[in-house]
């Protein structure tokens, strides 16, 4: 095993590397950038060691200054967490040639199954069903033409080298075909540096469901069952669970084994996750592979009780796989939101900004991954996650019940998060009975803004109410209800905290 590692990674997911680096007695260097310099993750790590100016592309997306800090800190592995590098295969064989342990997939699997149209490819060779596209990119208007006819609108233009929804543009008739195409590959270009686009159906009210790979150098690949990411927003997600509401026995095996074979064809090692996109009749396709560790891991960790990290370290030592199939087995049910400093009230615009006041949620079954502490000031430069909140029950229902109960208890203030809209996302009926689709969000959620506003009005009145007699030196009464000093003052807290 590896006695000292770098994580060439910021927030919560150094955070949750350093942690079990610590568990397995491995000493951990952190990187930051200037911005960071105070950050949890600096804070935990034994050494750390300056990248550069705040910008990711002058710190966290410099691979040489990444190696540097590797072998000035005689680092013998790199963990890259996920985003910045971690799917980078140039970065892959930079620390191989530089003797350091990359702890992920090597670099010809991430090139077999990173860019999408190479990835589709990989998986119709495994005999894996894909949605229906094109096999190729499509290069101009025509092209795209003919092969939206073939498959039916309407359809998604799709960047071939990226995710997150850049460079993706839904079509559904034929005259928007140009524009859409235009836009994709620009947006492809800039946010990529590849304009290369490719064309598939769209299928209506999909749900996303993924399967966890854990494969090892010699031969061994195992699943450890699906999480359903269907609440997207954006097609970035933001609510997950384990396991998904959908899922049979006879489901789960076989897309498992689906998701087994792709990671066989390029010979994978390592974590990572296969992604499948499941139409109403529960026929289900191949999306895509994240060949790395998942932001939403927490909640596979919990009903499987397998420690991902550690087997990742264990995996890139060497070791071989400690678990069988057989031996993998799922118990209760977790639940999983991304906490940002985002205003759903204004679009959810991100809101960087001092915390001036943070109270996280624990008891039984609450599990908070997070990268900051009251006085820490969030970046603009970064991804304005703040933490993953990870609930876990005996079944759904007391999963979502201990999720709506810490997103209670979760209490953050100098900046906006989106806490209140987990809040209605949760408490909605359609969520309740499982019913979910990726466009879940644009389909039943409306920021309630009147009822906002309404609500703080009738809070300023009550404190108005509060304030004058306490001067009276009597409690404010409503009817016969007499409110207590304490709700009171409550009340007040509340305000200034919005």
């Amino acid at each position: 095993m590896f006695k000292k590692i770098l994580i060439a990674n910021r927030g919560e997911i150094a955070v949750r590397v350093i942690r079990a680096a610590k568990e397995m007695g491995i000493a951990t260097v952190a990187v930051y950038s200037e911005c960071d310099r105070a950050a949890l993750h600096v804070r935990l790590a034994d050494e750390a060691h300056l990248l550069g100016p705040s910008p990711s592309a002058e710190s966290y997306l410099n691979i040489d200054r990444v190696i540097e800090a590797a072998l000035s800190s005689r680092a013998e592995a790199i963990h890259p967490g996920y985003g910045f590098l971690s799917e980078n295969p140039e970065f892959a064989r930079r620390c191989a040639k530089a003797g350091v342990a990359f702890i992920g997939p090597a670099a010809a699997a991430m090139e077999q199954v990173g860019g999408k149209i190479v990835a589709r490819e990989t998986a119709l060779e495994a005999n894996v069903p894909v949605v229906p596209g094109t096999r190729d990119g499509v290069r101009n208007v025509s092209e795209a033409l003919k092969a939206a006819g073939e498959v039916g609108f309407p359809v998604l233009i799709k960047a071939a080298a990226g995710g997150g929804g850049k460079g993706m543009r839904l079509v559904e008739r034929p005259e928007q075909l140009a524009s859409a195409l235009r836009d994709a590959q620009s947006e492809a270009a800039a946010s990529f540096g590849d304009s290369a686009v490719y064309l598939e159906k769209f299928i209506i009210h999909p749900r996303h469901i993924e399967f966890q790979i854990l494969a090892d150098r010699h031969g061994n690949v195992i699943h450890l069952g699906e999480r359903e990411c269907s609440i997207q927003r954006r097609h970035q997600k933001v609510i997950e669970e384990c396991p998904s509401p959908l899922m049979t026995a006879e489901l789960r095996e076989a897309m498992g084994a689906a998701a087994v074979s792709i990671a066989r064809a390029c010979q994978y090692e390592n974590a990572g996750t296969v992604e499948f996109l499941v139409d109403a009749q529960r026929n289900f396709y191949f999306l895509e592979m994240n060949t790395r560790l998942q932001v939403e891991h927490p909640i596979t960790e919990w009903v499987t009780g397998v420690d991902l990290v550690k087997e990742q370290f264990r995996i890139a030592a060497g070791e071989k796989l400690g678990l069988r199939q057989q031996d993998v087995a799922w118990r209760g049910a977790a639940l999983e939101c991304r906490i940002y400093a985002e205003d759903p009230g204004n679009n959810f615009f991100p809101s960087p900004g001092q915390i001036t006041l943070l109270r996280t949620p624990s008891g039984p079954g609450v599990r908070d991954d997070t990268g900051i502490y009251e006085g820490w000031t969030v970046p603009v430069f970064y991804d304005p996650l703040l933490s993953k909140l990870v609930t876990f029950g005996r079944d759904r229902s007391e999963a979502i019940s201990r999720m709506q109960r810490a997103l209670e208890e979760y209490q953050v203030a100098g900046i906006k998060t989106n806490l209140s809209f987990f809040r209605s996302i949760l408490s909605h009926e359609r969520f309740l009975a499982g019913e979910l689709s990726t466009d879940f969000i644009q389909r039943y959620y409306a920021p309630a803004a009147t009822t906002t506003q309404s609500a703080m009005l009738r809070d300023v009145a009550l404190v108005a109410a509060a304030l004058h007699a306490s001067r009276e030196g009597k409690a404010p009464s409503r009817g016969k209800h007499v409110e207590s000093a304490w709700k009171q003052a409550g009340r007040v807290e509340s305000l200034r905290q919005s």
